[in-house]
Parts: C-alpha cells; structure tokens; sequence
C-alpha cells in the first residue's frame, strides 16, 4: 500500500491517484463492495480503544471511554444501517411502468475531518464513501492529524485486503487551511464536518458541498415531564465525551412551576450552579476575546472551574448558570462544547418557546431542539414545539447529543456523525447526511402509456317507454327514497312532460317538488336559486329533466346543495390530467342520489362527468368536468323526445356527431371509447337526416338518434373532447348562438386542422405517440363505406358526408351566415382576439390531438366565419 501524503505527492499527484483507483473501485458489484464495506467496519471496531486513547492524547479534548463509543457507534451503527442498501448498478426497477433507478458513484470526496471528532468521524466517511465507491481524500484539523490519518489507514488497510483499489483513500500529511481549500476546489464532493468559517470555504469552494451547522439547542422542560428523566437525560448528554457533540445541550428552559424542583434534582445528580459573582467569571472565561476559549472544548467541569478560579467537588458533571437574557451577547445563550449549562425560567409555555426559540436564532438554526413533556397528555405543546422550532431534528423525551446522531433512542433516524441543518442554517440537507448524499441517481424512464378508463352511471335504462319502470327503482328496497327535487324548464313543466315523472312518484309515494326556472344557458345565479331551494326542501334524490340545460344545472345545484361553502373558481380550476388536477373535486351523493332524464337527443350529459355553466357577469362559459358529477343513473326513453322541434333536433344532433367525432380525434381515446364512437357516428349518418325529416313519425329513427347520442355521450366521457367544443363555447358565448349550432360551424375546419400530417405542434399524451389523426378520420370514413383508396380521399369523403349531412339539417353553412344582424364583420373581427384566447384555455383544448396556438385557433374562426 503506498504512502498518501501531501508532502511525498503533490495534491494533483494524489488526486489523480485516488481519481484512478476510484475508476476502478466504480466498476465493482454490490457483492464485492458489500465485503470490503464489511471487512473496514469490522477493523475500525477493533481499533476503536486504540484509535480513541490517540484523540484525548494528541488533542487534549474529551472523554477516552466516550470517544471509544464514538469510534464504535460510528462503525457499528453504520454497517448495520446500510449492510443491505444498495449502491450499485440498478437499485429499482419497475417494469411494468418503465422506471429505472440506477446508482453511481459521484467521484472523489473531500472529508474535512473536525477535532472534536477525529477519529469516529474519519471512520464515518471512510464507510460511506467505501459503500457508494466513492474515493476519499482527507483533510485532518491540523491538531488531530495523527489520529485521524491512523483513523484513515486502518480503514484503508482493511479495505485494501478485501479487495477495494490501493488509492481509493488517501489524506493530507501535513493539513493547512490553504491545503483544505485547494482540497475542496478540486474535489468531485466536500463531506464538511467542522466551525463554521470552514463549512461556508466549503460552500463557497465552487463544489457540490455537503456541510453542518453549528449547534445551539435549547432542551424546554415542561411542567408536564418526568423531571428525573429529563435532567439525567441532559446529564447524560452534556457529559458524554464533555460535551463536545454538535447536537449537546447548551441550556435548559424550565418551567416555572417545577423549576426549583428540577434545579434541586440537577444538584442531587451532580450539577454545580454558578453563583452570582462567579456566572462573570465564567462569561468572560469563554468567551473573553469575543470568540470561545478553545482552552474549555472538550475539558471536564472539574478542569474548566479550576480555570475559572472555582473549587467544585470531584464528581462534578456540569457547571450551571442561571441567567435570564438568550441575546447574542450573553455567553451563557452561545455554543459552549463543553460541560457548561445555561438555565431560565420560563413564565409559561409561550415564554418558553420565546426563549427557545431566541436560543435557536441565536446561532443555532436548523440544528436541533430538545423537549421534555408528557407526549400523550400535551400533544399539543409539542405540535406548538415543533411548529415553533426551525430545526432539523426535534427531539422529545431525549440526551440530545446520543439522540440527534440517531439510531440510538430512535431508530428510524439515521446514524450519523453529520448532521444537516438545512437552509435555516445554511446547508444542502436538512437530515442526518448517509450514503444517499454520496450517490448520483440515473433515472432511466421508458415510454409508457397511464391506465385509462371506462366510467358510466351506475345504471343507464333505455329503449322506448322505460321511464316508469326505471323510476320504480327509487322506491324500492335498494334505494328507498322519499323526497325527490326535479329540475328542469318551464317549457316542459306546462307541456306535460314534467309530470309522466311526478305521476310516477305519486304512484310510488315519494314526496317531490319542481324548480322550473332553469333557462337555456343556465346562469350561476339559477344554480345558487335552485340549490337554496333544494336546501330548503332536504331531497335525498335529486331528478333534472330536459336538454343539456336543465341537466347541467341540476348537476351544479347538486354540488352546491352538498357542499354549500364550495369556491365554483376551485370547481372550474383546469386540470392537464384528470386524475392530476389540484382541486381535487370533493365526493358527492353524500345527501342525495342523481338522476339524470334527457328529453333531446345531442348534449350526452346524462352519461357525462361534465356540465357547463355561464356566468351571468361576465358571459363566460365554464365546462367543469369530474368524475363526481357522473349521474348516478341515466334514463333514457325516447317517448320524452318524440315532439322535438327540427331546429332542435338539428342542433342537438350534430352536437351527438360532434362529440362522437372529437372522441375519436382525442388523445385519451382508446378501443372502448371508439367502439362507442364509431357505432354513434354509424347511427348518426343514417338516422339524423329522417329524424329531422320526420321527427315523431319515425320512431326507428328517433331512438336510434337517441342512443347514438348517449353512445357519444359514453365516449367522450371517457375520452374528452377537442378544439372544436372550446370554440363552439366561446363562440356561442360571446355570439348567443346555440350549441350545437357553433360546434356545427367548427367541426369541419378544426378536422383539418388536426388531420395535418405535419402540424407545428401535437399534444402530449404518452399514448398519442405521433400525428394520427388523418388515419383515425380515415377509418371513421371506411365504417362508413365512403370512397378512397388512401387516407387522404377517404377523409375528404368525410368531410363531404358531414357537410351534406349539415345541408339536410338545415344549418348554416358560415359565422357570418348564423350571426345575422346580432353583429358586423368589423365586430366579429374584433373579438377574435379576446375569443381565440378565451378558446386556447378551454378545458377541452387539452385533449386536442393537434395543440394549437392561440394564432392558429383565430385563423380557424376566420375561416369558419367567411367559409374558407
């Protein structure tokens, strides 16, 4: 094994000797790192009295018997923490989704080793680095070299022997601050553990750098605690190795009404408290020049009072003050690393929290904080604690500086002789630094496709003259309803069809009431007005019969009903993914059971999760979509839609074709959905015109509309819809034009559109893995047996079979055409900008299989409106 010294080798020199062997040691396997991981811990645990009798001799600091266990807890503890991690090659693999974790090494690491630690920590890092194949270059404080380097060879010695490269350790003979440095400046990593003015060279050094705060941490002794516990725990943990850990105590708070019975428990375990003059003394004896006397690190409280001219008994523990002020200019509220304890009375628990929280800010953020409190009777407090504490690790219950290296009073924190402080104290981590620090993860992510879906009502009923029949269901012993509140439109209220359903609830003895009110486009005023009324009348089953109208607004007054403090802004918030969305839309039929009973045949809402609502302010259409506004149950009975004026019949019928059409274009479509869709388009083609034509006297015809519109209806539900439906919305928004009127101006134009085989920009869907929409209408085209021989004449066959279908309903062929004397060209013009805008952030634009600009959308109603 050849000698790694600073000054046998440059630092280039030794750099490239450890980045060679580390080369060598990153192509092992786990098996083979595993051994040399185990042999060097099982070494370092051997040498632990050794290795600790060198730190109290070459430093003068410390506790022999405590650095023993240092040095045997930072060998032990982390084996046994990471013995079955694995650091090598692939960690994780999903199949099924795509997903690999695989783990490399970073490189070569810079270990800035402390005094107050030597040895344990050195063996800290010569592990983890061991573990992760990383090298290792260390970097001892000038007055522990010897013990840390001995520290260094023993692991290495061990490594080596198992099998680990020659040079994959090495360290600096003679270290200096300049030496640290130029260390840390061409380091692949710095492993920091030290003062403060060497953690912030390490951040500064232009390396990734992992470094610790300074420790402060106040321990709050509640009136609640176990005062014998709490004081042998700080007891525990001032004296282990004379208080030099990190995470040690540096002053108690204690409640008031416990406080002379908590001083009184300290003197009797073998605490010294400062008199009056003797707490000056003491002040200016640690922090006299304004910084701590390195004289007090690490010396016991018998030697530290000697120092400050005190005779103390010669089983003192711990020299106590007793002092009120936790400013930065009081010694006593500062980091002492030694066995010497500040003590306030705290008024109340506010005050305490006051004063901890002081002690903190006062040069301890992000370190630790300690409390001692009944936990099950003051859960409370202890909420308030840790809310209060802007610490890393907050411990309850226990010696803080056993319990904030982890492991030890709990075991799923990390053992460590790191610890991370976050940004509240200036670091990258904010826990107790491990391997994970020492790796660099690739994430190899394969092309997958999510699950999708089928969602429906629980029950759909249809065929003709099933209405009675389906409604009997809510009396019996499955449902059992009593009150139902139906909604729906005047028109239907005074023509009879209202009551074919309240017939049927008299029948069954189910107590209803009707609200009428609602209007075409209804408004969030209605719903208010509706859902106020429903409060007032507590149905259990609420009932919307009509068109999109009055079904769209029962399924609003059904939220507002259930959940009458709901924001509608969170109800309309857009979402990417569904399943994705932030607002998460909350769980309905918790008071009330929805049916849905249409009466025209297009808008699909009875199947649908979504309905759209105007907001009588500003005019604006809002689509909500979520899976909670699925009715319950669909019932579907075409006796309801025999008298179908034409113009609704037209208008309501290209929506069904309209929906049907977008469903199949949609990147959510799947083979459930373009089952459902393609049979709706096939109905659509040959029954839409003789409906029209018809109406009432062709029943065949009229029920097959019915159903393709419920098909539709299924299938956008599940696959969403596209551009045309955003258009169609603000159009018939800001020009009052019926719905199925403005998607029946769009259909056409936004086909082609996304029928581009080069388009500037297509959606993102994993399942969406290139242009396809020109084969998809193509394949519309051929279950209709259209002409073409390629996928080009075939969609033009389309395109002409709708327009000749939009001929035979009557419908308007241009904007310009269906908005009339409602407005100019010049107006139109104008709001396109406004409108186009409005379109692009439609919620159904996301599903488009071409993703538009918003320049593009207003071309689209330029040429919708002249007829390009």
């Amino acid at each position: 094994m050849q000698k790694s010294t600073l000054t046998g080798d440059s630092l280039e020199s030794l750099l490239a000797k450890v980045k060679k062997a580390q080369e060598i040691f990153s192509t092992y396997s786990q098996e083979r790192v595993d051994e040399i991981f185990k042999a060097a811990a099982i070494t370092a645990n051997a040498m632990r009295l050794e290795l600790a009798q060198m730190a109290v001799e070459e430093t003068g600091m410390g506790v022999f018997e405590d650095k023993v266990l240092k040095n045997h807890y930072a060998s032990e503890y982390i084996y046994n923490r990471y013995k079955n991690e694995k650091t090598c090659g692939v960690i994780e693999r999903d199949e099924a989704n795509g997903y690999t974790r695989i783990a490399q090494p970073i490189g070569v690491a810079a270990a800035v080793i402390p005094t107050t630690n030597p040895t344990s920590t050195a063996i800290f890092k010569c592990l983890i680095c061991l573990k992760t194949r990383n090298g290792l270059i260390l970097s001892p404080h000038p007055r522990a070299k010897k013990c840390t380097i001995e520290a260094a060879k023993t692991v290495l010695r061990a490594a080596v022997e198992a099998g680990a490269p020659e040079d994959i350790i090495a360290w600096i003979e003679n270290p200096s601050v300049e030496s640290s440095a130029k260390l840390m400046q061409e380091a692949d990593i710095i492993l920091a553990t030290g003062g403060p003015q060497m953690v912030r060279a390490a951040y500064s050094s232009g390396k990734p750098a992992i470094g610790v705060g300074a420790g402060n941490t106040p321990a709050l002794i509640d009136e609640s605690a176990d005062i014998r516990l709490a004081v042998s725990s700080v007891l525990h943990s001032k004296t282990f190795d004379n208080g030099m850990i990190c995470a040690s105590e540096q002053a108690v708070v204690v409640a008031k009404e416990i406080y002379r019975q908590v001083k009184e428990e300290f003197i009797a375990q073998g605490a010294y408290f400062l008199k009056s003059d003797e707490l000056q003394k003491m002040r200016t004896l640690m922090f006299g020049e304004g910084k701590l006397n390195p004289n007090i690190v690490g010396q016991s409280a018998r030697d530290i009072a000697k120092l400050c001219g005190l005779q103390v008994e010669e089983n003192c523990k711990v020299l106590i003050g007793e002092v009120q002020s936790t400013a930065e200019d009081e010694p006593f509220a500062k980091e002492k690393l030694s066995p010497v304890l500040a003590m306030y009375k705290a008024e109340n628990f506010s005050d305490a929290l006051e004063k901890a929280d002081a002690l903190v800010k006062g040069g301890g953020l992000g370190h630790t904080a300690s409390i001692f409190l009944d936990e099950r009777k003051q859960k409370e407090r202890l909420e308030e604690f840790c809310a209060r504490m802007k610490t890393c690790r907050i411990l309850v219950n226990t010696p803080s500086s056993q319990g904030g290296i982890g492991d030890l009073y709990n075991f799923r924190l990390n053992p460590s002789l790191t610890l991370g402080c976050g940004s509240w104290g200036g670091n990258s981590v904010s826990e107790n630094v491990g391997i994970k620090e020492l790796i660099n993860i690739k994430t190899v992510a394969e092309r997958r496709e999510n699950m999708l879906w089928l969602r429906s009502p629980e029950k759909l009923y249809f065929k003709r003259g099933c209405l009675k029949t389906a409604l009997a269901e809510l009396g019996d012993s499955l449902y059992r309803k009593k009150r139902a509140f139906i909604v729906t439109d005047k028109f239907l209220y005074d023509h009879g069809v209202c009551e074919k359903v309240t017939q049927s609830l008299d029948e069954l003895g189910i107590t209803h009431t009707e609200f009428f009110e609602v209007t075409p486009d209804p408004t969030l005023a209605c719903a208010k007005a509706g859902a106020k009324r429903m409060t007032e009348f507590s149905p259990d089953v609420i009932i919307a019969l009509g068109g999109g109208s009055p079904l769209d607004a029962g399924k609003i007054m059904w939220v507002l009903y259930e959940y009458p403090d709901v924001r509608f802004e969170e109800l309309s918030l857009r979402f990417m993914d569904i399943r994705k969305r932030v607002y998460g839309f909350p769980k309905m039929g918790k008071k009330a059971l929805f049916v849905a009973i249409p009466t025209t045949a297009g808008t699909g809402s009875e199947v649908t999760p979504f309905a759209v609502i105007t907001d009588e302010k500003t005019g604006a259409k809002y689509p909500l979509a979520d899976y909670e506004l699925l009715p319950n149950i669909a019932i579907c009975d075409v006796e309801l839609m025999l008298d179908i004026p034409k113009s609704l019949t037209a208008n309501a019928g290209f929506d069904a074709l309209s929906h049907a059409i977008e469903a199949v274009a949609s990147m959510v479509a799947s083979d459930y959905t373009d089952a459902l869709a393609y049979e709706a388009i096939s109905l659509l083609v040959e029954y839409l015109p003789r409906a029209f034509e018809k109406g009432g006297a062709d029943l065949e015809a009229r029920e097959k509309v019915a159903n393709a519109s419920t098909m539709a209806g299924l299938a956008f539900a599940n696959a969403f819809l596209g551009l045309c439906h955003s258009m169609a919305h603000k159009l018939g928004a800001y020009w009052h034009l019926p719905h199925g009127l403005a998607n029946s101006l769009l259909l056409l134009p936004v086909m082609q559109f996304n029928a581009e085989k080069t388009p500037q920009k297509m959606g993102t869907f994993p399942q969406y893995a290139y242009p396809d929409c020109l084969r998809r209408y193509a394949k519309v085209a051929r279950r209709l047996r259209l002409a073409g021989d390629t996928d080009e004449a075939l969609f033009e066959s389309l395109l002409k079979k709708i327009d000749e279908i939009r001929e035979k309903l009557q419908l308007p062929k241009t904007i310009r055409e269906a908005i009339g004397d409602k407005g100019t060209e010049e107006e139109f013009l104008a709001s396109l900008d406004k409108m186009s805008h409005d379109a692009f952030d439609d919620q159904c634009t996301g599903a488009n299989p071409r993703y538009p600009l918003v320049t593009e959308i207003k071309e689209l109603y330029r040429k919708a409106y002249y007829g390009d």
